[in-house]
């Protein structure tokens, strides 16, 4: 007779340094001299082509993210093909020789966009952008059983007053996915604007709090372009309105100070959700 504790360990084991190793990273510096850093504040708020991959990024063992540090509020996405950390080595732009040994690269294209989750204001009738008038700060740090990248946007004109909005990127070890959140720190509530950017010849789901999206993306961020899937699972009650846009599903939120929304990134590399199917279902049963 089978011993059933025997057959567990036997299954478990090879999952086990995995399971005990680092989960989540993070990664901010300037480029001048690559030394990490916990924070940056700055009086200029577009410090874009200064930071090491142009803002705080953070990671789990399936993609990165990082914030830009400009006035876009767009996050992007670093995708991998195997699960492990990669930023300290990679710092977002691996080698041709690193990317043939396992690791992932920038295939995502954000463009104008929001990107995956990011943020931007809505006054009522337009897109409003972070633009920071009173300077800029970002931060990272690990937590237990995780780690925090943010980006602070001070002095953002908002109709007749200005307003400071936080952007928030917080992954959990052991989860592939992430949280994003906004906060209006000064100036009273707003309308939060995000979504999942796509391109042409995409596949999308969309229901009353998921949006999929699985495509390929341009051929002038990569040199061999792979189908990626953004997904993201929302709230439906604290949504004012929908918008579907040539580039991206949109979610204009009610006037508030703090909206979260969760996010995730797979591509067609990795060995699990690597079609459109897959990564479809995976959104659709994710919880907010």
């Amino acid at each position: 007779m089978k011993n059933p504790f025997k057959t567990l360990l036997m299954a478990v084991l090879p999952a086990l340094p995995l399971w005990l190793s680092a989960q989540t990273d993070v990664s901010l510096f300037w480029r001048s001299d690559s030394v990490q850093l916990s924070e940056i504040s700055v009086a200029d708020g577009d410090q874009y082509r200064r930071i090491g991959h142009h803002g705080p990024a953070i990671e789990n063992m399936y993609m990165a993210l990082r914030i830009y540090f400009n006035h876009s509020g767009s996050i992007d996405v670093y995708s991998k093909k195997q699960p492990q950390l990669e930023l300290a080595t990679a710092h977002w732009y691996p080698t041709d020789a690193m990317q043939a040994a396992g690791y992932g690269c920038d295939e995502y294209k954000v463009g104008s966009t929001v990107g995956l989750g990011g943020y931007n204001l809505w006054d009522g009738e337009q897109i409003v952008k972070l633009t920071a008038t009173e300077g800029r700060d970002v931060s990272v740090r690990k937590i237990k059983g995780g780690a925090v990248a943010e980006m602070l946007a001070k002095g953002v004109p908002y109709g007749e007053k200005k307003v400071d909005i936080l952007i928030r990127v917080t992954m959990k070890d052991h989860e592939r996915w992430a949280i994003v959140e906004a906060f209006a720190k000064k100036g009273g509530k707003v309308q939060f604007v995000t979504g999942v950017n796509f391109h042409p010849g995409k596949q999308a789901f969309t229901d009353q709090g998921h949006i999929a999206v699985w495509g390929r993306h341009p051929e002038d961020v990569s040199k061999n372009p792979i189908n990626i899937g953004g997904g993201m699972v929302y709230k439906q009650r604290t949504v004012a309105q929908k918008k579907l846009t040539d580039d991206a599903v949109l979610i204009i939120s009610r006037p508030t100070k703090h909206y979260k929304t969760k996010v995730v990134s797979a591509g067609e590399k990795e060995a699990d959700l690597n079609t459109a199917d897959k990564f479809i279902q995976y959104v659709q049963q994710l919880k907010y």
